[in-house]
């Protein structure tokens, strides 16, 4: 009698994000690489001390809507962002590239990683917050 199961029923399984419940009325659960990007969302919206325990979590994002969009801004952002998704996630992700754009009164922030978690296939998240005019 062999006792093989295949590799899949073995996978990881973790809560979603944000938390909801599925068809069944179950808690929603997620492979690996939906996770990921969970978590990934989670440094980008989370502001610096909203997490009680974690008053340095979070990548400050949110506080550049009202900000004039400009170069400076942009490259500013780029280095946030990059800083936050390292040092939250850098055990769980290789950061390939932050891109940082301002045009007109958007800043368009365009992350792309690599889950150490997953097989390897790139995953591009594209995040869009909305500033002042420059």
């Amino acid at each position: 009698m062999s006792t093989d199961i295949p590799r899949r029923a073995w996978a990881p399984r973790h809560l979603a994000f944000p938390l909801h419940l599925d068809g069944r009325g179950r808690t929603a659960l997620v492979d690996d690489d939906e996770y990921v990007r969970g978590l990934v969302e989670q440094v980008l919206f989370t502001a610096p001390g909203e997490r009680v325990n974690r008053p340095d979590f979070g990548s400050g994002v949110g506080r550049l809507v009202f900000a004039p969009s400009d170069d400076a801004l942009a490259r500013s952002t780029q280095a946030l962002v990059q800083g936050a998704l390292q040092r939250w996630l850098g055990d769980l992700v290789r950061i390939e590239e932050v891109r940082v754009t301002a045009v007109d009164a958007r800043l368009e922030v365009v992350v792309e990683y690599l889950p150490v978690t997953a097989t390897g296939a790139e995953d591009r998240r594209s995040v869009t917050v909305e500033g002042g005019a420059p």
